[in-house]
């Protein structure tokens, strides 16, 4: 079963096709304010969660009228909401797979936040089937093992981004190769390639958190 959900980031850094992307999804689930901008978009989401501190009064009761299961987070909390979707995603509707947009722009300490909760021991565990999409970037999660990456087509480079200490990681198949790095703080191995007329790379790694970012220039077309 797959899910999408959407927070609270600008709509500039949506991308193009995000309505399509919500209507195909089996769930949709809102967090705080992104519960609201799914309803501008005429999609009332499956779940809301949040405190929902940044929605007026009126916004909040007609949330209420037409979600029909509404979350509520204590504002002065552990988790925050993009953590608490992720759990009763995951937890809750057993979902298989779950890409998140809204997550990126405006706030560079919330982006870091949503970037960094796959590192939370609760959350980590679900790390290799969540997404973060936006209009320029598609970003997946890796824990040890070995793993063929495949290019999806609209996305020409990627980069491997350690978000924990690291050992023997290997890139291999991509025009910039990398053998046996160890490393102890977070490192991104940025502006590689596919290679021509090749569909993907191999990565391996033997302990912590990678994040593979998959990206594209926006000011520019790729007939690839």
């Amino acid at each position: 079963m797959k899910a999408t959900a959407l927070l609270g980031g600008p709509k500039e850094e949506w991308p193009d096709d995000l309505v399509s992307q919500l209507q195909a999804a089996d769930i949709v689930l809102g967090v705080d304010r992104g519960a609201l901008l799914l309803q501008e978009l005429g999609i009332i989401p499956d779940v809301a969660i949040g405190d929902f501190d940044s929605l007026k009064k009126k916004e909040l009761q007609q949330l209420e009228t037409l979600v029909p299961d509404i979350r509520y987070s204590n504002p002065v909390k552990d988790l925050t909401d993009s953590e608490l979707m992720l759990q009763i995603a995951f937890e809750d509707y057993q979902i298989d797979e779950l890409n998140i947009f809204g997550a990126t722009g405006g706030r560079i300490d919330h982006f870091l936040v949503n970037l960094l909760m796959i590192l939370n021991p609760q959350i980590n565990l679900f790390a290799s089937r969540i997404r973060i999409i936006d209009k320029q970037n598609y970003i997946r999660f890796y824990c040890p093992g070995s793993f063929e990456i495949s290019k999806i087509k609209q996305y020409p480079y990627f980069g491997v981004m350690t978000l924990t200490e690291i050992q023997n990681l290997n890139i291999s198949g991509a025009r910039y190769d990398l053998a046996n790095y160890n490393g102890k703080y977070p490192r991104v191995f940025s502006s590689n390639e596919f290679l021509p007329n090749k569909d993907n790379f191999n990565l391996s790694f033997k302990n912590g958190t990678v994040a593979v970012i998959l990206s594209k220039d926006i000011d520019r077309f790729y007939n690839i």
